[in-house]
């Protein structure tokens, strides 16, 4: 396989030194790699520097041919044709079939662009499609089949994805499928969407420890993390046990010779053996008992370094874990009661929609991008009134985490904000909430802008589900949007662990599987059975 990319001991650094990955060494030939990490890993970073954006901190990188990278925002006054970058090109021709040409039209005019459009736009699903509309007149869905028509024209060697199924919806998520599945040029792609990952050829994960490449998809590069983790795991609990043993020798080993050195000085008591004797005995029970004290310190030394070694390789191979306290929600409690609502929005009107959820139930909605889908989680929420139709709901037991956790003032502690919205806590309430959170100690005292997607997420849920008040329901706006995988599997785990309710939009059908929605919404109102709803740790 002809490398149509090569890296060479790449590394890279943050602005302020950090070191974000080292000692990146691969070869991408005509196959898909898929690039996994945790936020700010340097994933981005390793697609910017391929992309000739950003400088590597070592190493080099080699090109045989073009990059190319999806583009999915554009200005809303842009036509079809600028956005596919093709205006110019088609401005050149049209003044040539006008009889208007220039000279030097004759000299750039590409006769086949006009089929290789229309065939591009046909292969992202446009067929047909208005080059003259503009961008403001898409769906997002839409513009991100513009931006794969876009790079069908251009058709680069190299494909470069940052995270391109994030904020789609199926459709779009579809789109991205098939293109990759149909590019016969090589292709990175930096993502969490674990669907997306089981497609490609190998997987590179960047993490503290270095980098490593595992052949095959996601489920393959999931089975060897795990048993690394559990590897991991074993090794702590080893270095533990021989910490223990280690202590327990040299104790027995300094009984031991006090032992001796008791029944030495009763010998000497005694005075039968001439002093110059006594005092050489002395000499080398204190020589050997030096020896003792040394070797017991090197093996305690030893010791305690495998175990902090270990410690380590646990902490950064294993998601921190979070202990959930009982919401305490009665089986049949009524948290959301919509019937008949609608919102009027400019140029658009939303609905009319009924729902009902009681209990501990989970219920996800689905549609297309533009849809309403986050208007109705406000609606259900309070924080949007309905035009038409009426909406109860258990207001004091209900909490929404948008994908932005605006709950959150960004320029306050954790402290300060689980306080400000816990007010009956104690400080040292407070505290240990944070703590069954995993922000422990000085961790509560950071500022919220400093924190990473996954950990304002986990901020989140230790102000809400860790609070004086523990909603009854929870409201999810997209939730694994901007969350590495690692914090994707952390949030499935305590979602599972909560036994309240769950309103949650996500385009993630294996987020949803994880989490046992049981109940399906379209946007037209009606509810289908999903799965059933599996029984939960703490669940009622």
């Amino acid at each position: 396989m002809h490398a149509r990319l090569t890296l060479d001991s790449l590394a890279a650094a943050t602005p302020d030194r950090r070191d974000l990955f080292s000692d990146l060494t691969l070869s991408v030939g005509t196959e898909r790699v898929g690039i996994v990490g945790r936020n700010g890993s340097g994933k981005s970073t390793l697609l910017r520097i391929v992309a000739g954006e950003a400088e590597p901190s070592a190493g080099s990188v080699r090109l045989d041919g073009s990059v190319g990278t999806l583009r999915q925002e554009w200005p809303e006054a842009w036509t079809v044709a600028e956005a596919l970058g093709v205006a110019e090109g088609l401005a050149v021709l049209e003044r040539i079939l006008a009889g208007q040409g220039r000279p030097y039209d004759l000299d750039r005019a590409e006769w086949m662009l006009e089929t290789r459009v229309a065939a591009s736009l046909a292969d992202a699903g446009m067929a047909g499609l208005d080059l003259e509309r503009t961008i403001a007149a898409l769906s997002g869905g839409e513009r991100t089949r513009v931006g794969i028509a876009r790079l069908l024209i251009e058709a680069p060697d190299v494909l470069l994805l940052d995270e391109p199924t994030n904020n789609l919806d199926g459709d779009g998520r579809a789109a991205i499928h098939q293109l990759l599945h149909n590019w016969r040029g090589g292709a990175l792609v930096a993502s969490h969407d674990r669907a997306l990952l089981e497609t490609m050829d190998r997987i590179v994960e960047l993490t503290p420890l270095g980098v490593r490449v595992v052949g095959g998809g996601w489920s393959r590069f999931a089975e060897l993390r795990d048993a690394e983790r559990q590897a991991a795991e074993a090794e702590l609990a080893r270095s533990a046990a021989a910490l223990r043993t280690a202590g327990l020798d040299t104790q027995r080993q300094r009984e031991a010779k006090q032992r001796r050195d008791k029944a030495g000085r009763t010998f000497a008591a005694k005075a039968s053996e001439p002093k110059i004797l006594l005092d050489a005995r002395a000499g080398r029970a204190e020589a050997s008992g030096g020896r003792l004290d040394r070797l017991g310190e090197r093996r305690l030394a030893e010791a305690e370094a495998r175990l902090a070694d270990a410690a380590r390789q646990v902490e950064v191979i294993t998601p921190i874990a979070m202990d959930i306290p009982p919401s305490g929600i009665p089986s049949g409690a009524q948290l959301v009661a919509m019937d008949g609502v609608s919102v009027e929005l400019p140029g658009r009107a939303l609905g009319p929609w009924t729902l009902a959820i009681s209990g501990p139930e989970r219920v996800s909605v689905g549609g297309p991008n533009g849809s309403g889908k986050s208007t109705l989680l406000k609606l259900a929420a309070g924080a949007t009134a309905p035009t038409t139709g009426t909406v109860r709901r258990a207001d004091s037991r209900i909490v929404m985490l948008d994908q932005h956790i605006g709950l959150l003032d960004r320029s306050s502690t954790l402290l300060a904000n689980h306080r400000r919205l816990n007010p009956s806590m104690s400080e040292n309430e407070a505290y240990a909430a944070c703590a069954r959170f995993g922000f422990r100690n000085r961790d509560a005292l950071r500022p919220v802008g400093t924190l990473s997607g996954g950990e304002r997420l986990r901020a989140g849920l230790a102000c809400t589900l860790g609070g004086d008040v523990p909603p009854w329901l929870l409201i999810l706006d997209e939730p694994t949007n901007h969350l590495d995988i690692e914090s994707v599997a952390l949030l499935e785990q305590a979602l599972q662990n909560y036994d309240g309710a769950l309103l949650v939009v996500s385009h993630d059908p294996r987020f949803l599987d994880a989490i046992a929605v049981g109940r399906a919404m379209s946007l037209g109102g009606v509810i289908q059975a999903r799965r059933p709803v599996l029984r939960r740790k703490g669940g009622r």
